[in-house]
C-alpha cells in the first residue's frame, strides 16, 4: 500500500525554463553554445546542487570559458528569471494529505537557486519534508540519495512512489525498490499516480 509521495521539484512541482530564458537574454546561438557547454556540459552546475560554494564554482565556469565570461556572469546573474511557479503545485500537495498521504520532495538543487528564486518554492510549507541535494552533498540518480531519504523518514520503499522528469533518475529510484512515474505534464503524472494509489 502506497503512504508516501516523494516530488522532485524542478520542472515538476515548479517550472525551470532555462532554454527560453538563455535565447531571449543572449540572442546569439554560437553565444548560447558556447555558455552553456561552461555552465552544463562541464558538470559545475551538479557542483552546485552538491552544495559546493557558489563562488568557487563560478569561478571555475569563468576559467572554462574564458572567451564568454561577460555572457555567462550575465546569465548567472539573471537565472533565477527562468524559474516560476505551477498553479497545481499547492492544490496537489493539499489533495494529497487530505487524503493521509506522507508528502515529500526529493530534488537536486542549490542554495543559489534557491536565493535566485524563493517564491517559486512557496509549495515547501504545505509538503511534510524532504532532502534537497545541496544540503546532503549527494545528487541523483546517485542510489545514496535515495537511501538518504529513507533513512531520515524512515521509509519503506515498497510504499512509496516517487514522481521525477529526468528518465535517469526514475530509472536509479525504480533500481533501489522505489515505485516511479515519469513526470512529462501535470495531467499525465496526476492520471498515472491516482492508478496506483488505487490500484
Amino acid at each position: 500500500m502506497i503512504k508516501t509521495i516523494i516530488f522532485d521539484i524542478g520542472n515538476v512541482l515548479m517550472r525551470f525554463d532555462y532554454m527560453p530564458f538563455i535565447k531571449n537574454l543572449l540572442k546569439d546561438d554560437t553565444l548560447i553554445e558556447k555558455v552553456n557547454a561552461s555552465i552544463w556540459k562541464t558538470g559545475y552546475w551538479n557542483q552546485l546542487d552538491l552544495g559546493q560554494d557558489p563562488e568557487d564554482v563560478f569561478g571555475r565556469m569563468l576559467s572554462d570559458g574564458e572567451e564568454v565570461q561577460d555572457e555567462i556572469r550575465l546569465t548567472l546573474e539573471h537565472v533565477g528569471d527562468c524559474i516560476s511557479k505551477t498553479d497545481y503545485a499547492i492544490p496537489w500537495i493539499r489533495e494529497l494529505k487530505e487524503r493521509g498521504f506522507q508528502v515529500l520532495y526529493l530534488s537536486n538543487y542549490s542554495e543559489y537557486i534557491m536565493n535566485a528564486g524563493p517564491e517559486a518554492l512557496d509549495f515547501l510549507p504545505y509538503m511534510d519534508g524532504g532532502v534537497f541535494s545541496c544540503h546532503v552533498g549527494m545528487i541523483k540518480p546517485d542510489p545514496a540519495i535515495y537511501r538518504k531519504i529513507c533513512d531520515t523518514y524512515d521509509l519503506n520503499p515498497e510504499e512509496c512512489v516517487f514522481i521525477d522528469d529526468n528518465e535517469d533518475n526514475i530509472d536509479a529510484a525504480r533500481k533501489f525498490g522505489l515505485d516511479a512515474i515519469h513526470f512529462e505534464n501535470y495531467e499525465q503524472a496526476k492520471e498515472e499516480l491516482e492508478k496506483k494509489l488505487n490500484g
